[in-house]
């Protein structure tokens, strides 16, 4: 990659216009700092377009004269990918965000890319539709963002992850042609899926600037429970019944009763929703398309699970804040591990039946490396991703102890990594693989789809300019 000149700089900035083509330093903060502080970037210019034809421009430019791009749409990524790491131009999404059509008929919304996910939410409620991914992180992901991730959430269970939400895609090329394939169509056996070539590739093969989403009816009936349980292995037996008795379960989230504590202590206006602690708890939510009844299956879902000793004890909400009160504790959980100090994350999946059986291997593993480790797992049972993260050891002095704890990371994620691989799972489920887990994805991944993925590369990007160094 050739650093950009003075002169094109210019040129740049005149696609978008001085106002939105950023050189200050204060102005770039916002685009080169990740939620989480863990990598911070440095950019000569941050580029905001507002339309497909002006990021066309910019890639046909870029690739004349092999200037590296990194795009970004929310900046709520956790493995990096959205960072320029080495001084690359930023191409931000954040002002393409354009409904550009509602369809209830086919049940189809049309977007751009830099339209959160809450605004793609709220467009659909308006029709009477419903959007159906959900992440705590809605109010500031972009649609465009988590497709090129492949976003997961709390409602995959469900409705499955971003790929199942795009039936076509509009997507600018490194070279600056833009690939029209915004259809609604269920079916189209019209050669290659092309789309899916660029759901999940980071904004590696090329950059997604609006998509057609499918929709779906909106539920007439939810109902969420929090749950006391003895046992993880609780959990995967209830979630068997729960999906048995109800038809359709959105989320079936799992937390230990030592994140349930954290987040009582530190975000305020939140409470223990049972009398007594439990080993483990399960927030489920349950919809339906019939306005009556489906509390009748909750009770009965909550009843077998008390006969069959899978559940200790419970609480059903009673009105839409009670629920929400139980959905804000799962939605601090991410969150609260601020608090904690150091935390080492693992964004993994194995088969739903082997999650005990990891979650019991993967603690034993990881105190033995790091004496008072704090495992804190917590997840989408339902569709075997579990969020395994270590908070450091108490002490002290947290910042010295978070320094030493973080040292440790290689460690610890080997020997997770390691019982991820023995159940035949993924090292990365919903986040991706950005720079986090680029240098361990070619010791996990069978060599023929590593190829397969570098001659790709090459072919929709062979000078390399769409955000170098992640994934591959």
């Amino acid at each position: 990659m050739l650093k950009p000149d003075k002169d094109l700089i210019t040129r740049l900035t005149a696609i978008v216009g001085e106002k939105y083509a950023l050189t200050d330093p204060d102005l770039q903060a916002a685009y080169l700092h990740e939620m989480r502080d863990r990598w911070v970037g440095t950019t000569p210019l941050v580029l905001r377009p507002e339309t497909t034809a002006q990021v066309s421009e910019i890639l046909k430019l870029a690739n004349e004269t092999r200037t590296a791009i990194v795009p970004q749409g929310g900046n709520t990524g956790l493995v990096g990918g959205q960072i320029p790491h080495h001084n690359e131009i930023v191409l931000s999404l954040n002002r393409m965000t354009a409904i550009r059509e509602i369809d209830p008929i086919t049940n189809t919304i049309t977007v751009e890319a830099g339209a959160t996910l809450q605004r793609v939410r709220d467009a659909a409620a308006e029709a009477d539709r419903l959007y159906p991914q959900l992440l705590p992180s809605e109010g500031s992901c972009t649609i465009g963002g988590n497709l090129s991730t492949n976003a997961g959430g709390t409602a995959a269970l469900a409705h499955g992850v971003a790929r199942s939400h795009a039936l076509g895609l509009e997507v600018v090329l490194a070279d600056g042609r833009v690939l029209h394939n915004l259809n609604k169509l269920k079916k189209d056996n019209t050669g290659y899926d092309l789309k899916n070539l660029f759901i999940g590739s980071e904004g590696t093969l090329g950059i997604i600037t609006a998509a057609v989403l499918r929709l779906v009816p909106r539920p007439r009936s939810v109902e969420v429970a929090f749950l006391g349980l003895p046992s993880s292995q609780a959990a995967v037996d209830l979630l068997g019944i729960a999906q048995a008795r109800a038809g359709n379960v959105t989320s079936f989230e799992l937390l230990t009763r030592f994140g349930l504590e954290c987040v009582l202590k530190h975000v305020a206006g939140t409470r223990d929703p049972l009398d007594s602690p439990h080993p483990w708890y399960v927030l489920m939510e349950v919809s339906s398309q019939m306005s009556t009844g489906l509390r009748d299956i909750v009770e009965d879902i909550f009843e077998t699970g008390i006969e069959r000793g899978l559940v200790e004890d419970g609480a059903i909400a009673q009105t839409l804040e009670q629920g929400k009160a139980l959905w804000r504790i799962r939605e601090e959980v991410g969150e609260v591990q601020k608090k904690l100090g150091g935390s080492i994350k693992h964004d993994v999946s194995v088969p739903i039946a082997s999650i005990p059986a990891f979650i019991e291997q993967a603690n034993a593993a990881v105190t033995a490396a790091v004496p008072g480790a704090r495992p804190f797992p917590f997840g989408h049972v339902g569709d075997g991703n579990i969020h395994y993260n270590i908070s450091q050891p108490q002490g002290a002095d947290m910042v010295a102890d978070k320094a030493a704890f973080m040292a440790q990371e290689d460690i610890v994620q080997d020997a997770v990594f390691g019982i991820v691989l023995k159940h035949g799972g993924s090292i990365s489920a919903e986040h991706g693989i950005g720079i986090a887990k680029r240098d361990r994805l070619p010791l996990v991944k069978d060599p023929v789809a590593i190829e397969l993925m570098r001659t790709l590369k090459a072919a929709l990007d062979p000078n390399g300019i769409l955000n170098p160094g992640k994934v591959l």
